[in-house]
């Protein structure tokens, strides 16, 4: 029996081994199942490795990224799902299944990034814009020489004019949608926002560190920013390192700029021979037998270096970047450069599994200028008689201080005995916390900083034709301006059912000030060695030798509080609506606050049913918004004060036997001063055509501007302390269509053609100028000067015209003696200087049609891009020219080769009248560019694009002037006077790497 148990018991053990080996045998088949190791590579559609993908199972949240060599592992169920993404490429899911071999191809997802619309205090699709907003991304920029990131834009954006002169220092005006304001400068360009940052400077961004700029255009959209918006917002995005990535980048060009055009001015063979067959004859101190050519003296072949280093990288909880730029430009005139090196860094860290989010970013430029003195040395590059050669025998600069005319001193003097530099130091400091609350609502505050250093110095030497007799004159002025911004505001964003919305409030806090520094003259110096480094040695001998800068400091306030709710039913109907309270210390106490709503609403018709029975249109938004927004820009602290000065002609007096200056109401106060304010309305449509091959928007906008600030009204000094004081009064109005298209016009496996042109047409008219109070019919400008005309007024405002309206002298031709005659204001024809009061409406400087057109061609690993863009219809009055033209004077100064064609006897050649009024139309190629790209096979080098860029190719005009892209800014458009500096053709050549 005994043995029969335990032959069971064997039995059994026997039995439950199998069964407990079979279990294992199953759990690790099962396991193996259940968990196995995935590996692969990702590579771009040009089957390229991509580090920095983000792997990850679907529904969870831990993953892992592909390395340099695009390679990755992660372990993974057999019923799992793996996800690929990267910022900008289109994501990819796989199921595992069986695999255990996984190679994905992503392909980059072009239209999500060209989607994506940065707006006031957030980002929105395009297709969720109600407003007029127009986005360029940095594929899209010009190309070739960019010293300021606004040239980027030139001809890219309907509405957008953006001039620029050949001078290195000089920077480009920018009006958006016609000017509307009296006042100049700030006052009439666009308000700047860069990662976020109201007011920072535009100038601390290098070309190559912007990923995008996004232009807001009507009062619907810069609403937001309130008092600062109504000439448009400009919307800065940087470059910053995609989700995964580590990246190094450079970008560097070499540039050569030449002179495009030159005034063609007289030989001394052909002066002396258009003397002597006028019977005239030159000074023979004038005439030393020398031919010399002023413009080839002070012109040179310009060189241009610019170079841009740029690294960084993002994991899933911070982001990181850094870059350096270098840019070195020798101008075309002697003695002009500029260098510039920008440094930028920024740091991103997320915390507490992304609730919170702490930013820093970091920005320096530092620039070094040096000028000349070119209101004497360019009218002297021509005036200056040819037959007189530079020097003198003894080395010294040769002068002729007793002749008169327009070319009195010497040129090349007046350039190597003359120093000018600026030494410039911008720093912004950018802090942010962003903060997720609970679902959809996130609080963000940003505190920024930016101060702005300018040293500026010069130093006219004891050979100065400019300072005589002085031995020396020195300047020094050193100001700091800072900015600081508080802003903090909340984002609450729900999506229910087929209803979206999107909530916005917060406050913002802004000081500023200005001209923290001081400024002094001083001269008489014992010799030149140290120049204006040390103002100590300098030995004036009166009070009057020594001259402090008048720039008072002035701290300037804004407090803000606005808020937006965007709404959006169905993916078809969308409003938006904001308000903004801004409060500011620069208007009088009775209207220090301002209130500037908008409204604005869009129907996606290609989201309605109906839409499916019109297949070749892909997408077609309506669009129509009203808003006030205000323009409190250029304003310094005491604009609406009593301000106590040195009163002019009344500079000093006897104080107990010390002279002292004299103190005294130099402006009135107005507690009733306040915003300027823009209203305006636009509609809009946007439309795609064959799946988005074709796309492009139209916008109609009336835009009123209302309480226009003038300084000048009259008003009676029993009431005020001064004749004039500064009030709102004025309006103006632009009305304006703008259209602009995107079309891939070929497309096939190798070949590929985008083209780009936008149009657009604004009328400018000021409708008044006076209230029940102020009372002014017109407003006179642009005092040009000129020999006997100092007193002359060259444009007028006034009301039923637009601004930069041209009031000039009626010219009537020339009589039998070969004498400029003009009609005057009692109809007659007269052949002498006529009055002030002869002259009459002749035109204005407001272009009729403002348009670009942009290509690029993409052929396997060529590219070819250029951009041609113009105005038509504007008027230029070429003062410049008037200026040159003086016959009978051509035995004092030279002469362009124009003047052969007029009578020595007339002695009204040179005067300013509608005969230099001339048509400014012109169409520029303005940048052509051709570029080959490289992707080897190293795995470490994503891509070289070796590239050649031509600016300014050619222009077609008729404009006889050095170049019809006269600056538009101010009050004053569409003058050329002393518009001396030439304008420049560059050639580059550059390299772009990414590493």
């Amino acid at each position: 029996m005994k043995k029969i148990y335990k032959l069971i018991y064997f039995t059994e053990v026997r039995r439950l081994q199998g069964v407990l080996i079979m279990l294992m045998l199953f759990s690790i088949n099962v396991m193996a199942q259940n968990t196995q190791n995935i590996s692969g590579r990702v590579v771009d559609e040009t089957n390229q490795p991509i580090p920095g993908v983000t792997i990850r199972i679907k529904g969870s949240t831990g993953g892992t990224s592909t390395n340099l060599d695009g390679n990755y592992n992660i372990s993974a169920k057999s019923s799992n799902v793996v996800v690929f993404s990267m910022l900008g490429s289109i994501s990819k899911e796989v199921p595992v299944g069986n695999q255990t071999r996984i190679n994905v191809t992503l392909m980059p997802d072009n239209q999500n990034l060209k989607d994506v619309v940065v707006i006031g205090y957030g980002t929105a699709n395009k297709k969720d814009v109600t407003g007029a907003v127009t986005s360029i991304k940095s594929e899209e920029f010009n190309q070739g020489v960019m010293v300021n990131p606004a040239q980027l834009l030139q001809g890219k954006v309907a509405g957008l004019n953006v001039t620029k002169s050949g001078d290195p220092n000089a920077k480009p005006s920018i009006t958006l949608r016609g000017p509307s304001s009296f006042r100049e400068g700030a006052a009439q360009e666009p308000f700047y926002v860069i990662d976020g940052v109201p007011g920072a400077s535009i100038d601390l961004l290098a070309p190559a560190d912007i990923e995008s700029i996004d232009i807001l255009k009507d009062a619907s959209s810069t609403a937001i920013y309130g008092s600062r918006a109504s000439n448009g917002v400009i919307m800065v995005t940087t470059k910053h390192s995609k989700s995964g990535q580590a990246r190094l980048s450079y970008n560097g060009y070499a540039a050569v700029e030449n002179v495009s055009k030159k005034y063609d001015m007289l030989s001394a063979p052909e002066l002396r021979q258009y003397l002597a067959d006028n019977k005239q004859a030159l000074n023979p101190i004038d005439d030393d037998g020398s031919d010399t050519n002023w413009q080839s003296l002070l012109e040179r072949r310009g060189f241009l270096q610019n170079h841009n280093v740029s690294f960084g990288g993002s994991g899933q909880a911070s982001d990181y970047g850094a870059s350096v730029n270098y840019l070195d430009n020798k101008g075309i005139l002697k003695n002009t450069s500029l260098k510039r090196t920008i440094v930028r860094a920024y740091i991103n860290q997320k915390f507490f599994n992304d609730r919170l989010k702490l930013g820093l970013t970091v920005t320096n430029s530092n620039s070094k200028s040096s000028d000349i003195y070119q209101s004497q040395a360019l009218p002297n590059m021509l005036f200056y008689l040819p037959t007189v050669n530079p020097f003198n025998t003894d080395g010294t600069y040769k002068e002729n201080y007793n002749r008169t005319g327009s070319g009195t001193r010497n040129p090349l003097s007046i350039v190597d005995n003359n120093i000018i530099n600026n030494l410039n130091n911008k720093t912004l400091i950018n802090g942010m916390a962003q903060v997720n609350i609970i679902d959809g609502l996130r609080f963000t505050a940003s505190v920024s900083s930016q101060r702005d250093q300018n040293n500026y110095s010069t130093y006219l030497n004891s050979q100065s034709g400019l300072a005589r007799g002085v031995n020396g004159q020195a300047q020094k002025i050193d100001i700091l301006n800072k900015s600081e911004v508080l802003e903090g505001y909340f984002n609450y964003d729900k999506t229910f059912g087929k209803h979206s919305l999107k909530l916005l409030g917060g406050y913002s806090w802004q000081e500023d000030r200005t001209n923290d520094g001081f400024g002094v003259t001083t001269q008489n110096f014992s010799n030149d060695n140290l120049g204006y480094n040390n103002l100590f040695l300098s030995n004036p001998t009166l009070l009057s030798q020594i001259a402090f800068n008048n720039a008072p400091i002035s701290t300037l306030r804004l407090i803000s509080y606005y808020g937006r709710a965007q709404y959006n039913y169905n993916e078809k109907y969308l409003l938006q609506a904001s308000l903004r309270d801004d409060g500011s210390s620069a208007f009088g106490r009775n209207n220090r606050w301002g209130l500037f709503p908008a409204v604005s609403a869009g129907w996606r018709i290609i989201s309605e049913d109906f839409m499916t029975a019109v297949p070749v249109v892909s997408d077609l938004k309506l669009r129509a918004g009203y808003g006030v927004s205000g323009n409190s820009l250029g304003f310094d602290a005491f604009a609406a004060l009593l301000v106590y000065g040195t009163p002019a002609g009344n500079s000093k007096f006897l104080n107990n036997g010390n002279i002292s200056n004299a103190i005294g109401p130099v402006r009135n106060p107005n507690p009733d001063l306040k915003w300027e304010s823009t209203a305006t309305t636009n509609i809009g449509l946007d439309f795609g055509l064959f799946k988005d091959r074709i796309t492009g928007s139209v916008d109609f906008y009336v835009k009123k501007t209302s309480d226009l600030i003038y300084e000048y009204y009259q008003v009676s000094t029993t009431q005020f302390f001064l004749p004039t004081i500064t009030a709102n009064v004025g309006k103006i109005k632009n009305t304006g269509v703008e259209f602009s298209l995107n079309a891939i016009a070929v497309k096939t496996d190798n070949f590929k053609w985008t083209t780009s042109p936008n149009i657009a047409h604004n009328k400018n008219v000021v409708e008044t100028l006076s209230d029940d109070f102020y009372k002014i019919s017109y407003i006179q400008t642009a005092q040009l000067g000129g020999k006997g005309q100092s007193g002359n007024f060259s444009q007028l405002i006034q009301p039923g015209y637009a601004l930069g309206t041209f009031n000039l002298w009626n010219y009537a031709g020339k009589n039998a003696a070969g004498v400029s005659t003009y009609i005057n204001a009692a109809g007659q024809t007269i052949a002498t200087q006529p009055l002030t009061t002869d002259a009459k409406i002749a035109g204005d400087a407001q272009p009729k049609l403002i348009y670009g057109w942009a290509n690029t061609f993409n052929y396997k690993n060529w590219d070819l891009n250029f951009l041609v863009r113009g105005v038509l219809g504007n008027k230029i009055l070429n003062a410049t020219m008037a200026s040159l033209n003086n016959p009978a004077d051509a035995k004092l100064q030279n002469i362009p080769r124009f003047t052969l064609g007029e009578s020595f006897n007339d002695a009204n050649a040179y005067l300013i009248s509608d005969r230099f009024v001339e048509n400014g139309s012109y169409l520029r190629l303005d940048n052509a560019t051709i570029g080959y790209t490289i992707r080897p096979k190293n795995p470490a080098i994503k891509a070289i694009r070796l590239y050649a860029t031509a600016n300014n190719v050619f222009v077609i005009t008729n404009y006889s002037g050095i170049d019809p892209e006269i600056n538009m800014g101010g009050v004053t458009p569409g003058i050329d006077n002393n518009n001396y500096y030439p304008k420049t053709r560059t050639y580059s050549f550059g390299v772009s790497a990414s590493f």
